[in-house]
Parts: C-alpha cells; sequence; structure tokens
C-alpha cells in the first residue's frame, strides 16, 4: 500500500466524524457563479466579467465575491474610484445576485466525479457528517437537495450561520459541537487554504482534493494532512 494510503487509513482510523466543504469540494459550481454574476452586473449597467477571473474570487462567502467583481470591473472604467463605487453599487448588487442566484441554483454546476462513492463510503463507515460551506445556507440547502447530496449530512451549515467564516476556527468549533466529536477526531475535507486554516486553528486533521479551487492558486503548497484526487480515497 502506498505511503499516502496508508496515511489516510490511519486517519481515517482515528476519525468519528467528518465536514466537508460544498464548492470546489463535492460540486463543480463555476458555472453557477458565471451565470449568476453577469445577470447582476447586466442589471446593474456594468460589464461583463470572465469566467477565468472569478475562480480566485471564490471561497471567502459572497459578499466577498460581490466586492472583488465590483471592484474588478469597475476598475477597468475608473481605477480610482473603483472601492468607493464598489460600496455605493453593492446594495443593489446584493439584492439582484441573491435573486439570479436561487434561480439558477445547481443549473450551471455538477458534482465531482467520485463524490457519491465517497460519501456513501464514510456513511456506511458510521460516521457522523456535516456540509460547512461560506456560501450562504440560502443557496447551500437547495444545492444540496439538487444534486442529491443532502441526505448524507445530518448538519449543514452556511457562511452566515455564524458570526464567522473560514478560514476562522470558529464555524468547524461550532460544527464539531453539533455533531458531539472532537475536532481531533473530526476531519475537515475541503479544497482550499480555507478550509485548511480553519482546521488547523479549531484543531481539526484536514485533507484536500487536488481538482478545486483554492483561490486560483496551486493546492500543493498548503499547509494540511493530505490531499485527495477523489472522494473515493477516503473510502
Amino acid at each position: 500500500m502506498p505511503d499516502h494510503a496508508t496515511a489516510l487509513s490511519s486517519l481515517l482510523s482515528r476519525t468519528d466524524a467528518v465536514i466537508v466543504d460544498l464548492d470546489g469540494t463535492m460540486v463543480d459550481t463555476m458555472g453557477d457563479f458565471n451565470e449568476a454574476l453577469n445577470r447582476m452586473l447586466h442589471d446593474l449597467g456594468l460589464p461583463a466579467i470572465e469566467a477565468e477571473r472569478i475562480e480566485s474570487m471564490v471561497g471567502k462567502g459572497s459578499e466577498h465575491l460581490l466586492r472583488s467583481v465590483l471592484n474588478h470591473v469597475l476598475a477597468h472604467m475608473d481605477k480610482a474610484q473603483a472601492a468607493i463605487k464598489t460600496e455605493a453599487f453593492f446594495p443593489q448588487a446584493w439584492a439582484s445576485y441573491q435573486r439570479h442566484y436561487l434561480e439558477i441554483n445547481g443549473s450551471y454546476s455538477a458534482v465531482y466525479p467520485g463524490v457519491v462513492e465517497g460519501l456513501t463510503a464514510l456513511q456506511s463507515a458510521g460516521l457522523r457528517m456535516a456540509c460547512l460551506t461560506n456560501k450562504p445556507l440560502s443557496f447551500a440547502r437547495p444545492l444540496l437537495q439538487a444534486k442529491g447530496l443532502a441526505g448524507y449530512f445530518s448538519q449543514v451549515f452556511g457562511g452566515d450561520s455564524f458570526e464567522r467564516k473560514k478560514p476562522d476556527p470558529l464555524p468547524l468549533l461550532k460544527t464539531c459541537e453539533a455533531l458531539g466529536s472532537l475536532p481531533a477526531r473530526t476531519l475537515m475535507v475541503g479544497d482550499s487554504s480555507n478550509d485548511a486554516q480553519a482546521a488547523r486553528a479549531a484543531g481539526c486533521p484536514v485533507v484536500l482534493v487536488t481538482y478545486g479551487y483554492n483561490h486560483g492558486q496551486p493546492v500543493g503548497g498548503v499547509d494540511a494532512d493530505g490531499f485527495v484526487d477523489s472522494l473515493t480515497q477516503l473510502a
């Protein structure tokens, strides 16, 4: 058995519960982001943003995403006034984005290969599971339902479920409480430095997928306990 597989097996043998991220970990939602954001920009009379620009902005919550998109688009029009105009546009942008995202939620996204098989194996092993995402809860729950993933999780928490978002450790600590598990025996599975930093600060082991977003940066340089190309490797 390869060393990395042995390490994963050893880690799972010390695990009572698993916390799984959503965007970039279970579901490729970049198409949803691209569609909703460009519908929002159209409503505001602003130019569209290229899909490849969005990846580096995803992962820190919808408020951060919208401000990043607005600042990027407005900077091309008037760099000196971009930050001021971003805040001026934000309330209208937020309302428009929420409306459009809920309309298309899941329509332009797909579950990554191996996710269903991996979650099924973890569930069959008797592990308690929660989904913890920085996505608003009103977006996360319908997406999990639409993609047939909701039944794997006893708890689902979004970026607005607690006072702070990942990479702050608070969401992980609160999720561990809800699962009734100790952080040291609760595995965080994510795709980015946000997940890893939150897990380290909370005292949870962390494994990252290699195919996610990670703010557009290579995930291999992130401090984690392991990396997997598919959730089936956690089986």
